[in-house]
């Protein structure tokens, strides 16, 4: 489904009969007839068809379409544990799915569930959660990808709300896919957090919604200067990073270019390593990987999965956070709920 009009694009349609093996295997786990989950994940009432299926209707045409599209649904029926019909589009008919909840929609051309039952987002985020008493999150991006971009004004709104409650940070993938800008930008945003971080950010708010050149490189000397970073101090730690790690030597021979096309940023190769780090974004919550938990790349989805890792929720948690999905690269826009929630930068 080309929606954006869903905002997917060919590449990743589900063909119409994995769509319907998919969405019974996921009928089968969801409705779970052995009790291979816990009781509190079941559905607790079951919704006329009808019903079912205009709420995720009525969810995609409020998150998932272009201006002046229209979505409509028909022949809605039961079938293996699950509501079927036919989502309309633009005169094109695709086979949708909802469970009898109405908690959880799947449709051609969208290749994840999406979560209609915000109690069941809290419930998936609490399940997947490790706790500490104080969570440790690392967010690990290349800072010109489109989607890392995505994922860091995700996390800024939840920083700026649990920064004194959670040790919450921004790390690097090791290997850049977006040319010098990349591993400079990459160098300066380290360099900031590692030494003056009281001031990062307002840095990465302003780097991260930048215009940018021709050449695609982001306008972030007024950010430095906006965000009132001591640039002596800054030049001092890049040169020593990039000496350390051997940032601009990496980039200058490609015999050590990762398959021979991406070059090597080893400031957080270590991190990278025990993680298991394959792209941008990854995100780790209590040393575990918990990008796939986020149903979007929303700040109140974030701030769930991070709430869920604490022992005893502070405060702070019962703040609600926007449910909108920052655009993919720069700028302050908004997308829609349903794009781009799997998508990264990565090799493979």
């Amino acid at each position: 489904m080309n929606i954006k009009a869903i905002k997917i694009s060919k590449s990743v349609l589900i063909p119409a009969a994995g769509l319907v093996l998919f969405a019974a295997i996921a009928a089968v786990v969801y409705f779970n007839p052995f009790n291979i989950i816990p009781a509190k994940f079941r559905p607790m009432q079951v919704m006329k068809a009808d019903a079912a299926a205009k709420k995720a209707i009525d969810y995609v045409n409020a998150n998932m379409l272009s201006e002046g599209i229209t979505a409509s649904y028909k022949d809605v029926k039961s079938e293996n544990g699950l509501y079927t019909f036919k989502l309309t589009v633009q005169g094109k008919d695709y086979a949708a799915y909802v469970t009898k909840d109405g908690a959880l929609f799947f449709a051609e051309g969208i290749p994840q569930a999406i979560v209609l039952d915000k109690k069941l987002e809290e419930e998936k985020a609490a399940a997947a959660a490790v706790k500490t008493d104080k969570p440790d999150v690392k967010v690990f991006v290349m800072s010109y990808c489109p989607y890392g971009l995505q994922a860091q004004k995700m996390y800024l709104p939840v920083y700026d709300l649990l920064k004194d409650k959670a040790t919450m940070g921004i790390y690097f993938v090791n290997y850049a896919m977006h040319g010098k800008k990349e591993i400079d930008e990459n160098l300066r945003q380290y360099c900031i957090q590692k030494e003056q971080n009281d001031k990062y950010a307002a840095y990465l708010k302003c780097f991260t919604a930048a215009t940018t050149a021709a050449d695609g490189t982001a306008e972030y000397a007024k950010c430095l200067t906006g965000a009132g970073i001591d640039q002596a101090k800054l030049n001092t730690c890049v040169a020593a990073a990039d000496k350390e790690f051997k940032v601009t030597a990496n980039f200058n021979d490609k015999t050590t270019w990762l398959s021979g096309s991406y070059p090597k940023f080893d400031v957080n190769a270590d991190l990278n390593e025990k993680y298991s780090v394959q792209g941008s974004p990854t995100i780790i919550i209590n040393d575990s990987d918990a990008s796939a938990s986020l149903s979007t790349r929303s700040p109140e989805a974030l701030k769930l999965a991070i709430c869920a890792a604490f022992n005893n929720q502070p405060e702070e948690c019962k703040t609600v956070l926007s449910t909108d999905q920052p655009s993919t690269g720069f700028g302050a826009a908004t997308a829609a709920a349903g794009d781009s929630a799997a998508g990264g930068c990565a090799t493979n």
